[in-house]
């Protein structure tokens, strides 16, 4: 394996012994296969890291445990990866730990074994759970700060969440839908991935909260327990498309929109309203083509940047800040107002919205 790296920086990177790395990268054998996919992407990680692992500044060395569908753990390592050079003069260096689907116990053993080996802080995107919760108290305990990403753990000993007003996401995803659907008849889609994320949970709450204030009529149907991830969201929306003919409008709280549009071209039926989260690679592109009507976006970048200095305080190297993390901005983006260095917006055509 080539490579131009140290090994002990290899070993780092991966959290893993020095003999243990220097055996794979020399091919010695006596290794299971995942500490060698280990070592392997660690030298990726090290590439993409190339500009951090020069610099000779106070290195926090963060870990990102997420369990989220690859499209959006591939948001978030591009937004942090891009953010890394503005933390200059520290150096903050990344090691990534993503999983689509699964229990609690992986989680808090990636969690423990974190804990075990060292960290300057730990980026958590994870069920709100009482083993979770329990991990990250033995994290905090072992001096290792947290900050949650995206869905929170308010009960833990986590140092911050950054991301969005969740509940309020919910209620201008409400406000959006009842205005375009108007008085028309149907029913409303609500999926989500899984119940046990603070972060979706209080979307949906905050939907149905503003839904019943502004159409108390309009009812709504849920599917969940896909994991946002395409095959099984598929499944699920085509069985609820057909047990109820009068679905005509999605709000999706958490991923598989390509899924969830195929199984309506399966039947069909068209879908007159549809607002998601993220403007990630999948969501941009519906967006575009006009499949969706609006995503409701946030800043990444600000969010990852947040992070780190949230990190780099807890350890003294920022002066104190009695401030709190104010949630990110909630953007309502649309094919004609998408974020600088998106596609442009389609030439012709016209998104699913009022009247559509």
């Amino acid at each position: 394996m080539g490579h131009p790296y140290p090994i002990r920086e290899i070993a780092r990177q991966a959290g893993l012994s020095e003999a243990t790395v220097d055996r794979v990268l020399n091919g010695r054998g006596g290794v299971r296969e995942s500490t060698a996919r280990s070592v392997q992407q660690a030298v990726t990680d090290l590439d993409r890291q190339r500009t951090q692992v020069r610099l000779t500044g106070r290195t926090f060395m963060t870990d990102v445990v997420m369990q989220t569908p690859e499209r959006f753990s591939t948001a978030v390592r591009a937004a942090l990866e891009a953010e890394l050079p503005s933390l200059h003069p520290a150096v903050v260096r990344c090691r990534f730990h993503f999983r689509e689907t699964g229990g609690p116990d992986e989680l808090v053993e990636t969690l423990d074994r974190t804990a075990r080996r060292g960290s300057q802080g730990v980026i958590l995107k994870a069920p709100d759970v009482p083993e979770v919760t329990a991990a990250v108290g033995r994290l905090v305990a072992a001096g290792v700060p947290v900050v949650t990403l995206v869905t929170d753990l308010p009960s833990s000993g986590r140092l911050a969440y950054v991301g969005i007003d969740n509940r309020a996401a919910g209620a201008t995803a409400a406000y959006l839908l009842g205005q375009w659907l108007g008085g028309r008849p149907g029913t409303v889609l609500t999926t989500i991935s899984r119940g046990f994320f603070r972060g979706e949970e209080e979307r949906e709450m905050g939907f149905r909260a503003v839904m019943r204030t502004l159409r108390p009529a309009r009812r709504l149907v849920e599917v969940t327990d896909s994991d946002g991830l395409d095959a099984t969201q598929f499944d699920l929306v085509l069985a609820a498309l057909r047990q109820d003919p009068e679905i005509g409008a999605v709000y999706s709280m958490g991923g598989g929109n390509v899924a969830t549009l195929d199984a309506f071209d399966a039947v069909g039926r068209p879908c007159e309203v549809f607002v998601a989260h993220d403007l990630d690679h999948d969501n941009a592109r519906l967006l575009r083509a006009g499949r969706l009507s609006a995503v409701l976006h946030h800043d990444l970048r600000q969010d990852m940047r947040d992070a780190c200095r949230l990190i780099m305080r807890a350890h003294g190297a920022l002066p104190p800040d009695s401030t709190p993390v104010l949630p990110s901005a909630i953007q309502v983006v649309t094919p004609y107002n998408m974020p600088p260095g998106s596609p442009p917006a389609p030439s012709q055509g016209r998104p699913n919205g009022p009247g559509s």
